[in-house]
Order: C-alpha cells, then structure tokens, then sequence
C-alpha cells in the first residue's frame, strides 16, 4: 500500500497484491488456529466434565489424542499444500505482476495532483487532471540532466509546462512523454543566461528500455528448482517449508494434554502456559532456520531436530499421568531412584 501512495504501481493492483500474499499467511495461521481449536474445546469439555466422564467409562488421554490427529493429518495436507506449492506460486505470480506494471507505460502509475519521479528518474511528472481516455491536462515537467564523466559540461536543467499531453511507448519499451501548447524554461535557476520555448509539439523520453526480470526469491522458486540449488540459503528454505505442516500434528499432540484443567479452573487456565510453550517451539524454528542460513550446524539437521524435540515434549505431557510416564518422569527428576 506504500509503494502503491507513492505510484511505485498502480492503486488498483492493491487488492491483487494483497490476494498473493494470503496463501503464505494462511499457512502461518493455521497451525495456530488449530492449536487453539483443540486447546478451546478440549478445555471446555473438561471444565464442563465431559470428558470426566469419557475418562471413566474407558476413553483414555492417548485416544483422544489419536482422533485429534485425524484433524491434524487434514489440516497438515492443507498447509503443506499451502507452505510448498501455492504460496510460492503466489509470490512468483505477485514478483510477475509488479515488474510488468513498473515495466508498462507510466501512465498506468501516474495519479492526478501528486508529482511523481519518471521511469528513469531523470524528470518530475506533475499531472492536475487525468481523464478516462488516459489523457493528461495540464502538465508540469521538470527534467533533471544526466549525469556526465569528468570532464564534460552537464546539460542545464529545464521545467516544461504544457496545456496537455499523453505517454507513448514503442515495441522495445522505451516509453516518451507528447506534449502540445506549452513553454520550455531551460537554465540554471541562479543564473539570469535562460531560454524561453514555445512549443506546438514536444516529446522527452522518460524511460529508455523495459525493465528487466528481477532476480527471484528463494521463497518464489518452486520445489523442484529449490533443491537443485546447492546453498545454505535454499536449504533452510526448503526445510522452512516442511516445517509448517510438520508443525501440526506436534502441536496438536501438545495441545490435548495441555487443554486438561479441572471444572473450577475454567477452559482458559492453560492457556498462558500453552501459549508460551507454541512460542517457544515456532521460535526454534525460526532460529532453526536462521542457523541453517549461517551455517552454524549440518544442513542435514535441517529442522528434524526442533521436531523431534517437540515430539518428547508431547509424549512427556500426554505421558505424565500414565505408570511408564510417572516412572520416566521419577527417573528424570531423581524421585524415583532408590534410597
């Protein structure tokens, strides 16, 4: 939306820009959303002493968190289908469309009452009125001169002001701005040797060839031209991809234990610590991925090792009230080793 104020693009591409970006949003939201989905209602369903009551007549912890996979297992398929495949797709799409609009008659850019550096940057465009036709009325440019090697004299800098105009663009991209009716003031500004033209007809050229296909992001490549490219930044990438949907079924395997409270704590008393602790995990990942991009460990790792991690954590919390569970957790706290 900056860029689009400051006629980068044109405004009317804000709403297609925005569309792009919401497959990669998507794929960060819903493992959070899910976490908080079974966190909400497993909570409720304690604090109502629903699932008391499950608990009694057989149903165990672990079995509820078997059936919660199944949605965890939906839910994977879909933002790995979203974290892989669409959201590069998007960017790639949103890098194409941007390049084509910087790259197309300026005219598509310009805005009427605002002034607006040309294509080459070598001239200030000042339009008052823009028509449907995408004709321009009452034009104001201020050519600045190029700049010139030591030695040679710059060119002296002209305003021009034309009653109207229109921007015209050949087969190579070179883009000209037509005026007609209209006076050239050239010369420097402290300087009183300044010449004064009247003109029928006047052309500048305000872009000298198409912009040229930027160098694509990492984040926009598809698979299968990520993992041929040998760097630590591809790497991490690739695995960064993975990681979102491997994501899932960890944290829905930590949230069903958490989501246990008793009928006086309310559904919202884990909720804190259950925060606290998907933070800590997608902030692993994060510094995962930035270790990979530095080197710092094996890229074999990858982020295998912020999974596995997550995993023990869940077992340990699902565990906990099970006998291999208090027997494990006595072993690791000391209090159950012999006297």
């Amino acid at each position: 939306m900056a860029d689009a104020s400051e006629g980068q693009f044109p405004a009317g591409l804000v709403a297609t820009i925005m569309a792009l970006n919401l497959p990669w949003l998507s794929a960060l939201i819903v493992p959070l959303s899910l976490f908080l989905g079974v966190l909400l209602a497993h909570g409720r369903m304690y604090a109502e002493s629903e699932m008391t009551v499950m608990h009694a007549v057989g149903v165990s912890e672990w079995y509820v968190a078997r059936v919660t996979l199944l949605l965890a297992v939906v839910n994977m398929v879909f933002a790995g289908a979203l974290s892989i495949y669409i959201a590069p797709w998007a960017q790639e799409k949103e890098a194409q469309i941007l390049e084509k609009a910087r790259s197309e008659a300026g005219l598509a850019a310009l805005v009427q009452g605002r002034f607006q550096q040309a294509a080459n940057g070598q001239a200030v465009i000042f339009v008052e009125k823009l028509d449907k036709n995408s004709n321009l009325e009452r034009v104001f440019v201020a050519h600045l001169p190029k700049d010139t090697e030591e030695g040679e004299e710059p060119d002296a800098p002209s305003v021009v002001v034309a009653s109207n105009g229109q921007i015209l663009e050949d087969q190579y991209g070179s883009q000209r701005l037509r005026l007609e009716n209209g006076v050239r003031y050239q010369g420097a500004v402290d300087r009183v040797d300044y010449q004064v033209t009247e003109f029928g007809d006047y052309q500048m050229q305000i872009k000298e060839q198409a912009q040229e296909e930027r160098r694509r992001r990492l984040s926009a490549l598809p698979v299968s031209e990520l993992t041929q490219i040998e760097s630590s930044e591809a790497n991490a990438e690739f695995h960064w991809r993975l990681a979102i949907p491997l994501a899932l079924p960890v944290m829905v395997l930590m949230a069903v234990p958490l989501a246990r409270v008793n009928t006086r704590q309310g559904k919202f008393a884990k909720m804190g610590p259950a925060i606290l602790l998907y933070l800590g995990y997608f902030g692993l990942l994060v510094a995962g991925r930035k270790a990979l991009e530095d080197e710092v460990y094996p890229g074999e790792l990858g982020l295998w090792w912020v999974h596995a991690l997550g995993l023990v954590i869940a077992f340990m919390l699902i565990g906990r009230d099970r006998p291999l569970g208090l027997k494990l957790l006595g072993i690791v706290t000391g209090r159950g080793r012999p006297a």
